[in-house]
């Protein structure tokens, strides 16, 4: 059977993702044990399993060096404190990518395919679609951190494993969405996946609607690439029934076991809020600051009056000294360990806020979205407040004419634009303010807001304070991942042959726009 290929990983990540060692990396398995008598379908859920925590980079180590270190510093929802870490300053390090590489595909990605082969092969259908669904999810982000990756060939058995371009890898997804959701829609009321399944339970409807909010994310994802696409895809999207409130969101339960990866690098004292989230935040007066973040331990330094406070981007290694860490802001203590009074929160995929925050954008194109762009901002904004705080302060916020304040006396805000939704303003600063209010609900997911930043230029950053990057400027946007260093020892024909491809128009670059960042 062509899944016995992949199941070493597999039982090699079983074991690693049911202990609670921190060193998994070095366990291992006999391979003389795999004969076919030691396989049954009870694998399958913990392979899908472990699909969705790797693909999400859950562990700790992963996490930091997939999406801390890198998008959450490149949307500006934070700042790096340790003195080591120049990814801050746009440099890519590149041990740090090549094992975001590796975590993908050496981890997830084989647990996909587990997956999906396995079910293919013994007949179960809605376990196979919602497989489907998820290599989607999987896939979606790999490629946008680098463009054209290894897609369709992955698996394929040969010493040299082509790249997909990133086109292609797209029109791709929407094609197997539409087989996922073919499959299941037949099946509704029904379960896959029982509690294997760490979002949703196995509940097939809610995988369904899942599907098709991916859809619209994946839409809008190409707007400024192929407007016809996004269009019809969105607007399929939404007629076919997307998120509409919070007990449509996708969070992963986590465990003592899979853990948010928050929880752990807290503890390690290496970031802290950017002065972009204090200046939005603060400026609005928005209650989500003392739900996403904690007070500076040193208090109110900047004088305004609100002991939260951030942190430039493009700090000087001579300037990282201990005190960042007390005179600016870690995240809340619901992320922090649970020695720290830490509650192990789920991981965000995916929420309603962003489905209205998506609609918003498609309706201010003149898209069929099921409401004005004003209606689904404002119900985006509601959806994403609705569980912290009161009806009326929803509705005051969303009233507000508050604009981003300065950081401090060297960082003014880097727009004037209010929360109240200005029906009378043109299309560009209109989206300005849907983009900007969708980068605030979609904290701490640093990877969607990093891919948004770049799509739409919104919000607009804060130069950073210095670059050892001789490909970007303080002012650009950092654009990509460049190709990994293991790729060209393991895969190397394959990877030099990507670097050619013509979407890379300006070559293996941070600063090259991948297929869809075209504004």
């Amino acid at each position: 059977m062509k899944f016995l290929k992949y199941l070493l990983i597999l039982l090699i990540t079983a074991t690693a993702f049911n202990s609670c060692t921190e060193d998994f990396e070095e366990l291992n398995t006999n391979p003389s044990s795999l004969i076919a008598s030691n396989v049954d379908v009870s694998l399958l859920g913990q392979g899908f399993a472990r699909a969705q925590y790797f693909s999400m980079h859950g562990l700790h180590w992963r996490f930091q060096i997939s999406e801390n270190l890198f998008s959450d510093l490149y949307c500006q929802y934070f700042a790096t404190t340790a003195a080591n870490f120049d990814s801050d300053r746009y440099v890519e390090v590149g041990r740090w990518i090549d094992l975001c590489w590796g975590s993908f595909y050496g981890q997830a990605a084989p647990n996909i395919k587990f997956v999906e082969d396995f079910a293919a092969e013994n007949g179960l259908a809605n376990e196979g679609a919602i497989a489907k669904i998820w290599k989607v999810q999987g896939y979606h982000r790999v490629t946008d951190y680098w463009g054209p990756v290894i897609f369709s060939q992955f698996g394929n058995g040969e010493t040299s494993v082509p790249y997909d371009t990133q086109e292609s890898i797209y029109r791709s997804f929407f094609t197997i969405l539409d087989e996922a959701v073919a499959t299941l829609n037949s099946a509704r009321g029904g379960n896959a996946f029982g509690t294997n399944d760490q979002i949703y339970g196995g509940d097939i409807d809610k995988w369904i609607t899942y599907a098709n909010s991916l859809r619209l994310r994946l839409a809008m994802r190409v707007k400024y690439v192929d407007p016809g696409l996004a269009k019809t895809e969105a607007e399929k999207a939404v007629a076919a029934g997307v998120m509409m409130d919070n007990n449509d969101n996708a969070d992963m339960i986590t465990t003592v076991n899979s853990k948010n990866p928050f929880t752990t690098i807290t503890n390690w004292g290496e970031f802290r809020m950017s002065a972009l989230m204090e200046s939005i935040l603060k400026g609005y007066s928005d209650p989500r600051l003392e739900v996403y973040f904690n007070p500076a331990d040193s208090g109110d330094s900047d004088g305004d009056g609100i002991p939260y406070e951030g942190l430039r981007n493009g700090q000087a290694k001579v300037d990282k000294v201990p005190a960042l860490n007390s005179d600016n802001s870690d995240m809340n203590t619901k992320w922090l360990p649970e020695g720290k009074g830490g509650l192990n929160p789920p991981i965000k995929v995916m929420h309603a806020s962003e489905i209205y925050f998506l609609r918003a954008e498609g309706a201010l194109e003149g898209w069929n979205m099921g409401g004005t762009a004003q209606e689904l901002y404002e119900r985006g904004i509601e959806m994403s407040m609705m569980n912290e705080t009161s009806g009326a302060d929803i509705a005051a916020y969303t009233a507000s004419v508050n604009k981003p304040a300065a950081a401090d006396a060297n960082s003014p805000a880097t727009t004037d634009i209010p929360v109240a939704y200005e029906a009378g303003a043109d299309k560009e600063r209109q989206l300005e303010q849907i983009i900007t209010q969708k980068w605030i609900a979609l904290y701490p997911d640093g990877w969607e807001a990093f891919a948004e930043v770049r799509r739409t230029g919104y919000p607009k950053l804060y130069p950073l304070l210095n670059v050892e990057n001789p490909d970007l400027a303080a002012t650009d946007i950092f654009r990509r991942m460049t190709y990994v260093e293991s790729e060209f020892s393991n895969n190397n024909e394959a990877a030099t042959a990507a670097q050619s491809i013509s979407e890379l128009n300006g070559g293996d670059k941070n600063s090259t726009k991948v297929w869809w960042d075209r504004k």
